[in-house]
């Protein structure tokens, strides 16, 4: 009750954690008839709504894309976390918030046009890698680190910020 009570978790992260704390303190799985049920205990958590796989993901994502990660990592974490695909897809950022993560990403890391020096191909490949590791798609990507300037930068992010603006930045 301590770690739910303490952090935010889904309902497959906990049970995860669960068996990893039995296992720790010496519970042996094949002794089945001492071996507390964890699967139920974790079902009643969700079922009091201590556990909201729902709300997690929304949490999550939200703070992913805030930091700057694109759609394809936050699908990832997501999918690491347990959260069954059908709540991934509802928690799936629009495409004005994907691209205020790649601006974001690409002003904190300095790059592209936020970058105090003009690219050479080499640093410009090495920085659309690293907008892909992040989760941005190579169009995202390409089109942040090519932007001429800071100001289109911004244009390319306003260009759609009408048409779909969701609440995670």
């Amino acid at each position: 009750m301590a770690y739910v009570a303490r952090f935010a978790t889904s309902a497959a992260k906990l049970e995860r954690y669960l068996l990893r704390k039995l296992r720790e303190r010496g519970w042996d799985s094949e002794d089945s008839e001492n071996a507390p049920d964890v699967p139920a205990l974790v079902a009643r958590f969700v079922d009091k709504g201590y556990v909201d796989d729902a709300a997690y993901a929304k949490m999550r994502a939200g703070d992913l894309l805030r930091r700057g990660y694109g759609g394809n990592r936050v699908r990832q974490a997501l999918g690491q976390a347990g959260i069954a695909e059908n709540v991934r897809e509802n928690v799936q950022p629009g495409e004005a918030v994907k691209r205020r993560a790649a601006l974001h990403l690409a002003s904190k890391r300095r790059f592209g046009p936020f970058g105090l020096e003009p690219l050479e191909q080499a640093k410009r490949e090495k920085q659309i890698a690293a907008m892909l590791r992040a989760g941005h798609t190579f169009d995202h990507a390409r089109a942040m680190i090519d932007a001429p300037d800071e100001d289109r930068a911004h244009e390319w992010v306003a260009e759609v910020e009408e048409l779909d603006d969701d609440d995670f930045a």
